[in-house]
């Protein structure tokens, strides 16, 4: 009998050891959690400013809804094997762009094959450049997916919060345009520049000021990265949690 007194001891403090444990670090880590992966081709590199505006995406995950969310986000190669492994990246820039290579061009096939979600945020949608040059290389990727423009009505403006249009560190189109698989986007472009209205110096402050709308027009930008993630994460928000792998095989069935 004291034997088993002392295992439900053990039980106990356990519990309550992990009770104490924060929500956020439980989740780091998780399989299944979000994870805004910045992508990377040709010789690129990801350093600047906005740097900090994937685990800023992520952390605004975790606090609004509870979601899992990788809070130190990280980068892939389009031609890395690793791509495949999760099933959201973001593809950013803000100038012209070196064309895929064939192996790049094959391993976004696969991605977008599998259902991976891509994120195309242009960083200086005042010129334009990035934006152009990433749809010029991905009708390589899908040559039968053209952009078209949607508002809110879809699905990327009503996954947690009810928008009425895309907002980021600049207004510009009041929609966002997606390539649709299987009735669903499976690529989103944003000419609003998503990541610098979400980056945030290790002092706290923004280094790029939102214009027009300043910190309410911030708040907007952060409930449209939330929706994102939760459309990545979920196709329906009350949904189960559901980890990457399976997410990717279904929406592979569904673009059938």
């Amino acid at each position: 009998m004291p034997s088993r007194i002392s295992s439900w001891f053990v039980l106990a403090i356990a519990v309550v050891l992990l009770a104490l444990v924060p929500r956020s670090s439980r989740a780091f880590g998780e399989e299944g959690a979000f994870n805004p992966r910045i992508l990377l081709s040709g010789t690129a590199r990801w350093e600047g400013a906005r740097t900090t505006g994937p685990s800023r995406w992520s952390e605004e995950l975790v606090r609004r809804t509870s979601a899992p969310a990788r809070l130190i986000p990280t980068t892939v190669r389009a031609d890395a094997p690793a791509l495949l492994a999760e099933p959201f990246v973001v593809w950013a820039g803000e100038t012209d762009i070196p064309p895929l290579t064939s192996r790049e061009v094959a391993g976004l096939k696969r991605f977008i094959a599998l259902g991976g979600v891509m994120f195309v945020d242009d960083f200086a949608p005042e010129v334009g450049a990035f934006g152009k040059a990433a749809k010029r290389e991905l009708t390589r990727v899908l040559p039968d997916g053209a952009p078209v423009p949607v508002g809110p009505e879809n699905v990327l403006f009503r996954s947690f919060y009810l928008l009425r249009r895309p907002v980021g560190r600049v207004e510009a189109s009041p929609k966002l345009e997606v390539i649709m698989r299987g009735g669903q986007p499976q690529v989103i472009f944003s000419s609003h520049d998503l990541l610098g209205a979400l980056a945030r110096s290790p002092n706290g402050t923004h280094p790029f000021a939102v214009i027009p709308g300043g910190e309410p027009g911030r708040e907007q930008a952060m409930r449209l990265a939330v929706n994102i993630a939760m459309y990545v994460l979920c196709s329906n928000y009350k949904d189960d949690q559901v980890h990457a792998p399976f997410l990717m095989r279904r929406r592979a069935s569904e673009a059938r």
